[in-house]
């Protein structure tokens, strides 16, 4: 889609221990999904990935993080409610440099979460529980219908999601740009220090067979949560959503899974990422 040579960097939200684990159960890294989605949007890009979660990490030698474009960030299954882990704490300090450095930044999740515990903003765990798999009937809010972000983007829209916890108060200098009944902020607009953040809670990056791999890696839980009744009810939907990978096609499944083109259409479900290399990274390109 877009022939510029942007240079991005991916921070991946795991530390080495969880990626170990994801990749045993058969899930891409959080990074790998990134840097996929970005080279297939912009295909002559050069991509560096920082595992900032694990203590020690660093950019490549020489390379100074003011050098990049743009920089992303994934989601991860820690918790920014846990400020005395250090995996925490290393990305936060990332993201508040990041910030300082004037980079623009996009994120899934976690990293949303992540950008509003440096602006200043609160993050704590959703007294509505999990939100899994799908998050339903996102809604731009009117700051969202008129954001770039959302350009040629559905008012309302399903997404890939898995969180437990939930932004309860913006930073200042922000803006909510969607919402649904399960999380107040599902995407928000994050101006902090010198830098700015379009960030979502919910997966642009996932597709139909990453989100069973994830079911498959926390079956037990997702049991234990109430969303199956039994391994074998766990294993019937996994190979729905391993069905539409293959046949993104097929009208029953997806009717029986209730998703639709904003879910199986990558253009629609990467949109979001799409208008901040337009707007955010491409004038970047041309000012450094």
């Amino acid at each position: 889609m877009f022939k510029d040579p942007f240079k991005f960097l991916v921070v991946e939200g795991y530390k080495k221990a969880s990626r170990k684990e994801l990749i045993a159960g058969g899930m891409s890294l959080a990074s790998d999904l990134y840097v996929k989605m970005l080279h297939t949007i912009a295909p002559n890009s050069t991509i560096d990935v920082v595992t900032a979660a694990d203590i020690g990490s660093s950019l490549p030698i020489g390379v100074e993080l003011k050098s990049y474009h743009g920089a992303t960030m994934t989601g991860s299954n820690l918790s920014v409610c846990d400020v005395d882990n250090p995996s925490v704490r290393s990305q936060v300090e990332f993201q508040r440099e990041i910030f300082d450095q004037g980079v623009p930044s996009f994120g899934s999740c976690w990293a949303l979460q992540i950008g509003t515990i440096v602006a200043g903003g609160k993050v704590d765990k959703n007294p509505k529980g999990r939100e899994m798999g799908f998050g339903r009937k996102i809604q731009l809010t009117e700051h969202g219908r008129k954001h770039q972000m959302y350009e040629r983007k559905n008012s309302v829209f399903d997404s890939f999601a898995s969180h437990e916890d939930e932004i309860v108060q913006e930073p200042k200098d922000s803006k909510v740009l969607s919402s649904n009944s399960m999380s107040r902020v599902q995407s928000m607009e994050i101006n902090y220090g010198k830098g700015t953040m379009w960030s979502v809670q919910y997966h642009p990056e996932y597709d139909t067979r990453e989100m069973a791999a994830l079911i498959r890696c926390r079956e037990q839980i997702l049991i234990d949560m109430g969303f199956f009744s039994s391994s074998q009810s766990v294993q019937d939907y996994i190979q729905k959503l391993e069905l539409l990978a293959d046949e993104p096609d097929r009208k029953d499944t997806a009717w029986e899974l209730g998703i639709d083109a904003d879910i199986l259409d990558r253009n629609q479900r990467q949109l979001e990422v799409v208008n901040w290399i337009r707007h955010l990274v491409g004038p970047r390109l041309h000012k450094i």
